[in-house]
C-alpha cells in the first residue's frame, strides 16, 4: 500500500528532483526507528543521535536557513519521511515555527531542538507574566522561543526552560510541557499580530503532513500484518472483509493526501501568509482531522490484541495521528472555519477553483 503516483508524497520509486531528499529522509528515519525498537516507551525521549544526524545534514533548520534554498515542499516531504518512521525529534518546532519566527523578529536563536511557547500574559509595562502550556519538546531545549499575546499586541523573546517547567504528555507520549514565565518587558519584542496568525497556520499545516506519514506507516503495518498472520489455513489478507477493510483504509488515506498535496502546493507557490494558503491548510486540517478515527481504528481492528501491546510498533503510529489531530486547532474548529469562508464567499465555487 503506497502513495498514488506522483506529487510530493510519492513513494513509488519515481525518479524527480526530490527523489535523493526522500531516500535521505526515509534511511535516516528506517535507522532511528530500528535502533530505538523495543525501547520506546510513554514519555516519549528526545532522540538525540537522530537529531545530532538532522543538524549534520543540514535538515534540522532546512527552511529557516536562508542560504539552504529550501521551502515548504522539501521540509513536507522531510516532515513526512520523518513521522513514517514515528521520529522522536522536533524538525517542525524548530524549523517551520522557532526558526521562521526568530527571523521576523530579528532574534538569533541558540544551536539545538528549539520550540515555541505561545501563551497570553499579563503585563504592567516592567514585566510580562504567564503560563504557556502544552508546549512541544521543551524540556528538550534549553531556551524556548516565546509568542506572547498581551494587551498591546504580540512579542517574541526567548526564555530558559531549566527552573520554570512542568512536564507533561500527550497521549503518544510525547513532551507537552507548561512554562511559567516572568521577564522584563524589554526582553520580548514587538512583531505584527499578524504572525500569531500565521505561526498557528504553520503548525496546522505541519501537523497534517505528520499526520499522513503515520496514517501511512499504519497502513503499512496493516498490510504486512494481514499478510503473514494465518487463520483457518489462509493468510488474513485472503478474506473479503478484510480485504474490503484495507481498500477503505487506502481510500481514506488518499482523500487525506490530496488535500495535504493541495496544502504543501499552495504554501509553496504562495507562502504561508497567502489567503489561497489559508483556504488550502483549513481543507486539510478538517480533511485530514476525519481520517485519523477510521483509519486508526481499522488499523487495530485488523492486528487484533496484539496492536494494543506496547511492544508492537502500530501505537507509535495511531497515537501520533490522534494526538497531532488536534494541534493547533481541532476538526471541528477547522470545520466550522471552512464553513464561514464558504458563506462569506460571493460564489462558493469560486473559493474552490481559485486555490
Amino acid at each position: 500500500m503506497t502513495a498514488l503516483a506522483g506529487g510530493v508524497f510519492d513513494s513509488g520509486g519515481r525518479q524527480d528532483d526530490d527523489a535523493e531528499l526522500r531516500r535521505l529522509v526515509d534511511n535516516l528515519g528506517r535507522l532511528a526507528f530500528d535502533a530505538r525498537l523495543g525501547h520506546r516507551e510513554v514519555p516519549d525521549q528526545f532522540d538525540a543521535d537522530l537529531w545530532s544526524i538532522l543538524e549534520d545534514t543540514g535538515l534540522a533548520r532546512l527552511t529557516s536557513t536562508p542560504d539552504m534554498g529550501a521551502g515548504p515542499r522539501e521540509l513536507a516531504i522531510t516532515l513526512y519521511g520523518l513521522a513514517r518512521h514515528a521520529g522522536s525529534v522536533p524538525l517542525a518546532e524548530t524549523d517551520a515555527l522557532a526558526g521562521w519566527l526568530a527571523l521576523q523578529a530579528g532574534i538569533e536563536l541558540p544551536g539545538g531542538p528549539m520550540t515555541v511557547a505561545v501563551a497570553d500574559a499579563d503585563t504592567d509595562g516592567r514585566r510580562v507574566t504567564g503560563t504557556a502550556r502544552s508546549v512541544p519538546w521543551a524540556r528538550s531545549c534549553t531556551m524556548v522561543l516565546l509568542a506572547v499575546h498581551s494587551p498591546d499586541g504580540l512579542h517574541v523573546g526567548l526564555a530558559e526552560t531549566a527552573d520554570n517547567m512542568q512536564k507533561g504528555h500527550n497521549l503518544a507520549g510525547e513532551p507537552r510541557d507548561a512554562i511559567t514565565f516572568d521577564l522584563p518587558a524589554d526582553q520580548l519584542r514587538a512583531v505584527d499580530p499578524a504572525l500569531g496568525a500565521e505561526l498557528v497556520r504553520r503548525g496546522a499545516w505541519a501537523r497534517c503532513v505528520q499526520i499522513l506519514g503515520a496514517l501511512d506507516a499504519a497502513a503499512m503495518l496493516s498490510v504486512a500484518h494481514t499478510r503473514e498472520r494465518v487463520q483457518f489455513g489462509r493468510p488474513l489478507s485472503a478474506f473479503q472483509a478484510v480485504q474490503q477493510s484495507l481498500a477503505g483504509m487506502a481510500g481514506t488515506i488518499e482523500r487525506a493526501r490530496a488535500a495535504v498535496e493541495l496544502a504543501v502546493a499552495t504554501a509553496t507557490e504562495h507562502g504561508f501568509d497567502s489567503p489561497a494558503t489559508d483556504y488550502a491548510i483549513t481543507v486539510a486540517k478538517v480533511t485530514v482531522g476525519r481520517a485519523v478515527a477510521p483509519v486508526t481504528s481499522v488499523a487495530h481492528q485488523l492486528h487484533g490484541a496484539i496492536g494494543v501491546t506496547r511492544e508492537h510498533p502500530l501505537w507509535l503510529f495511531t497515537l501520533r495521528a490522534q494526538s497531532w489531530a488536534d494541534d493547533y486547532g481541532t476538526t471541528t474548529h477547522y470545520a466550522r472555519r471552512l464553513g464561514r469562508l464558504a458563506l462569506a464567499a460571493q460564489d462558493p465555487w469560486d473559493l474552490v477553483t481559485a486555490t
